[in-house]
């Protein structure tokens, strides 16, 4: 995709939201962010989504994460659409600010294009306290996000963060299962970094790069 992408800086834009007006980045301030994008009120698919964020809103505030909203309508539209969303998913109360953008002049900013139909898409970023974007995804206008793989990334990059990236996720990792230990952190360094231990994956290249830890 165009513009903005993976350790970029999100632009400080100046949004007009259900809740109040602000710049991004005193939103994004202090805390990590997940900011999900929508083509339009009152469409099928969005309806649910949005429902879901709210009935997931404690999970993300557990873990000190803020959630902010994208559709391409007015703060009205906005607001007339909310009680569907409600209605539509029991206990998916809509907490979070959704910003307008009726004119389609932010969506291109943020990079939440669908390259496909050429217009808004149903994109999601995780933007980290430092305003920058630490992971993205985006969605064909067929298929709907799947809030705990959402909640399982973002759990991924918690704990990289933690850890300095000297950690990282494998495949289909959850909380409080093993991670692996960077290729940039040697044997002696991981010794000190994981004093509990570590295993080393015996492969038939011989090469110890595949290092297993526990760690919180």
């Amino acid at each position: 995709m165009p513009g903005i992408t993976l350790g970029d800086t999100v632009p400080n834009l100046e949004v007009e939201t259900t809740q109040k007006n602000f710049k991004l980045h005193d939103y994004f301030a202090n805390s990590w962010t997940v900011l999900f994008s929508h083509p339009g009120d009152f469409t099928p698919v969005c309806t649910t989504e949005l429902g879901a964020m709210g009935k997931y809103a404690h999970e993300f505030e557990q873990r000190g994460v803020k959630l902010l909203g994208l559709s391409c309508d007015d703060i009205q539209s906005h607001k007339d659409w909310i009680p569907d969303i409600e209605a539509f998913t029991p206990g998916g109360k809509v907490t979070y600010p959704i910003i307008a953008d009726p004119n389609k002049e932010i969506i291109p900013q943020l990079n939440m294009i669908d390259p496909i139909e050429n217009g808004p898409s149903r994109a999601l970023h995780i933007v980290g306290p430092d305003c920058k974007i630490k992971l993205s995804f985006l969605y064909p206008s067929t298929t709907g996000r799947n809030m705990d793989e959402v909640l399982r990334a973002l759990d991924s990059l918690l704990i990289a963060a933690k850890h300095k990236n000297k950690i990282a996720t494998p495949v289909n990792w959850k909380p409080d299962e093993p991670v692996v230990i960077s290729p940039a952190v040697s044997d002696e360094e991981a010794k000190k970094l994981f004093p509990q231990g570590f295993k080393t994956a015996e492969l038939p290249s011989k090469k110890g790069y595949l290092r297993v830890a526990d760690v919180s």
